[in-house]
């Protein structure tokens, strides 16, 4: 997958690319696995904003993806290749022999006419699913489970992947796209490989309306707000914070402030942080 780098015949155009999508399949989506997502612009069940900065963005469909990966030993055939609005990674549409069709994630290399398949015995090939008790170490894997049977959660966006460091005992390590080490049970599923359209990174959007279309809005600095909206507003012209460090409009900490709860019962599994620590 390659980047589409635009003329400059304008100022939007002129610091803009996208992903060249010729590569993928042709046609529309499989209907049978599409199902409707509303829009919620970032509010909850009271119809309270709790997520700032989201709202608008063009109409999709969800497309219902396979992170299980749960049909052993029945071999599947690549059909397609396709865009998915809802995520930065390509999907893959595949047909298994006894007619069923699922989306999984698409891995880098995958094409279409490709086999695939999921089991604890299975070779270790691009795209095929496995336990981790059944891999190598020192393979790359992604859409790696954190909990058997949750289905993949780990290492699904873009050009991501995690590398099997270790096995020991009921629990195998594992290197995080961010750095981060933790260990997983051993019964947790991954798909060889790593995640394709590996340029997503290198997309420049180029202009404010692409961001519009995929839901977010705008988001203004507190510094050039009022007092009575934001800690660090007021002041003749730019002014200093006037804190000891920024902080989020209600006041608690920002930019760097360790939010994970110190007692989080999973903090057992990290083995190293990914900022080093």
């Amino acid at each position: 997958m390659s980047i589409r780098i635009y003329k400059p015949t304008g100022n939007a155009r002129r610091n803009m690319s996208t992903t060249d999508y010729t590569s993928l399949s042709k046609g529309g989506p499989e209907k049978s696995l599409l199902t409707p997502l509303n829009k919620k612009s970032g509010r909850n069940s009271y119809g309270r904003i709790t997520v700032r900065h989201r709202g608008g963005g063009n109409r999709r469909k969800y497309r219902i993806i396979d992170f299980k990966r749960d049909k052993f030993d029945v071999p599947a055939t690549v059909e397609t290749i396709e865009y998915d609005p809802n995520r930065s990674a390509h999907i893959a549409l595949v047909k298994y022999e006894d007619g069923e069709k699922r989306y999984i994630l698409a891995p880098a290399d995958l094409k279409v006419g490709d086999k695939v398949i999921s089991g604890t015995a299975v070779d270790i090939k691009t795209g095929n699913a496995l336990p981790l008790t059944s891999i190598p170490v020192g393979t790359i894997v992604h859409n790696v489970e954190m909990y058997p049977g949750r289905g993949g959660q780990l290492a699904r966006a873009a050009g991501n992947s995690a590398q099997l460091m270790a096995k020991e005992g009921v629990y195998a390590l594992l290197r995080l796209p961010s750095g981060e080490l933790r260990n997983v049970p051993v019964g947790c599923m991954a798909t060889v490989g790593q995640v394709g359209n590996l340029d997503h990174e290198n997309v420049k959007i180029g202009k404010a309306g692409r961001k519009r279309h995929m839901g977010w809005r705008p988001t203004v600095r507190g510094s050039v707000m009022n007092p009575c909206d934001h800690p660090h507003g007021g002041g003749e012209g730019k002014s200093p914070i006037g804190r000891p460090g920024p902080v989020t409009p209600w006041g608690k900490p920002a930019l760097g402030y360790k939010t994970r709860a110190k007692k989080k019962a999973s903090n057992k599994m990290i083995v190293k942080r990914r900022n080093g620590k």
